[in-house]
């Protein structure tokens, strides 16, 4: 499917009328809640999503319909977007990031709620346990903030030099106050110096290489979120234009020219939010259903970036890797 068709199916019901007003009454209905926009990653998480509801016996259009509410970025509007769905009386909001989850909690007690968050659901204020939600939420936690040791050691493997690492990470982010004390933690228990350097606009970000570039460090550590994932292109390509080895909490960002990423499996996230999404439509309680512990982390290494940052790869990372692109 080519990508302008496919970005055509992702406006909704109203976009497109494959079935009739009369049949998308009849229809049971998801809402489907993201701070970001339909042509950033959307083509790339909503197929393993729609997967999920595929193995529990639902297809868009055909037993199931979907309301999408993108905010573009603008996690402002994201309480509103909320209450459309509330209004619009939904089965069950999917919110594919901490920001859209804490908006559908505030919007209703009584609509399930599926999340997708890299942080503890429990500390953030999302469910009572792990184990037994208790409310109207549950979902996937992905352990984005538990995997910076993990993620600076591993940039010291194809940096042996690495002593100087710079934190780049979203000060907007909800989650950002935890991934910089993570990072930090672990940089100076490997004996590392980090410095941390905000940038919440695409602006900031070229600001920010700019500074790189004359201060040097010998390594890069980009945090999670959004508004990142969004500019994941613009972000590699000056990873690469600067000369700074980086590292990502995921493999889209390798994808668009990155050096290197670890982290839980979005894909694999997405289809799970989809298979949870399924089963309460079928009735299931999410109070009652665990929050879903992410267990398929991915090492993804671009080589060709590497080359070009007269890295050498040591062949016992390339023989970890998941995938290495060439």
């Amino acid at each position: 499917m080519k990508r302008r068709e496919f970005i055509t199916l992702l406006g909704g019901a109203a976009a497109c009328p494959v079935v009739s007003h009369a049949q998308q009454l009849s229809l049971p209905v998801i809402g489907y809640l993201d701070s970001q926009s339909p042509g950033v990653f959307a083509d790339i998480l909503l197929r393993p999503f729609w997967q999920g509801l595929k193995d529990l016996g639902y297809a868009e259009r055909e037993n199931v319909a979907i309301e999408y509410r993108w905010a573009d970025n603008q996690i402002d509007r994201l309480p509103e977007l909320a209450a459309e769905l509330v209004r619009r009386r939904v089965a069950v909001i999917i919110a594919g990031a901490p920001p859209a989850a804490l908006a559908a909690k505030a919007a209703t007690t009584t609509i399930p709620v599926v999340f997708s968050v890299g942080d503890d659901p429990v500390k953030i204020g999302l469910v009572a346990s792990l184990a037994r939600p208790g409310g109207n939420l549950t979902g996937i936690n992905f352990f984005s903030s538990e995997v910076a040791a993990k993620r600076i050691e591993l940039l010291r493997e194809i940096v042996p030099t690495l002593a100087r690492v710079a934190v780049l990470v979203d000060p907007a982010f909800t989650l950002t106050e935890t991934l910089v004390r993570d990072a930090e933690t672990a940089a100076r228990a490997m004996g590392l110096q980090s410095q941390v350097v905000g940038a919440s606009t695409s602006r900031e970000i070229n600001e920010a290489f700019a500074n790189l570039g004359r201060e040097r460090p010998d390594g890069l550590f980009v945090g999670t979120g959004p508004f990142f994932t969004s500019r994941r292109v613009q972000l590699a390509l000056l990873a690469g234009r600067y000369g700074v080895p980086a590292i990502y909490g995921s493999r889209l960002f390798t994808e668009a020219g990155g050096l290197m990423n670890y982290g839980a499996s979005l894909t694999d996230a997405y289809r799970q939010m989809g298979i949870y999404a399924g089963r309460i439509l079928k009735g299931a309680n999410p109070a009652d259903l665990p929050v879903v512990q992410s267990t398929k982390f991915e090492l993804v290494i671009n080589a060709e970036t590497a080359r070009m940052l007269g890295l050498e790869v040591p062949p016992t990372l390339l023989a970890r890797a998941d995938e290495v692109i060439e």
